[in-house]
């Protein structure tokens, strides 16, 4: 399992266990709202520099990368996120439920860094960021949020 997989993991559970806690007010709250904090930052700087698997369409005549459409039918414009993936089996996974939505197309692999994903759209006004091994994990991370500290 990759580091960031397992950081992600950790960082889901810990944000689970402090919205159990009802006082916000509370050390144990404080504790894990900083070390929520501290672990979203390292996340950040990971994802800057991480290899992902990203997958296309590859019946489409540019192979379009997979994007989730997370707008409103109604909305004037569709915001998206990337989906991204930490290994081969969450892609392979991802796929699988690609296939079952979308029935006969045909789906493939590539390998890119998360800061080259970030600017390839950063130009795009409804590119929200990336989808952590979605759909399987509910994770995502905002384009304005990836960064290395050095590069500041």
């Amino acid at each position: 399992m990759s580091e960031l997989k397992e950081l992600i993991e950790e960082y889901i559970e810990l944000e689970e266990k402090l919205d159990e806690i009802e006082d916000d007010e509370s050390e144990e709250f404080e504790e894990i709202a900083e070390k929520l904090h501290d672990m979203g930052h390292e996340i950040d700087h990971m994802v800057y520099n991480e290899e992902f698997t990203i997958v296309y369409n590859a019946d489409t005549e540019d192979e379009e990368v997979i994007a989730l459409i997370i707008s409103d039918e109604d909305d004037d414009k569709e915001e998206f996120l990337i989906p991204v993936y930490t290994d081969e089996e969450e892609a392979r996974k991802a796929i699988e439920s690609f296939e079952t939505e979308s029935g006969e197309a045909t789906f493939k692999c590539d390998k890119a860094n998360g800061n080259a994903i970030v600017q390839a759209y950063a130009e795009d006004e409804e590119f929200l960021g990336l989808a952590i091994n979605a759909p399987q994990c509910d994770f995502v991370i905002f384009a304005e949020e990836v960064h290395d500290c050095s590069d500041e």
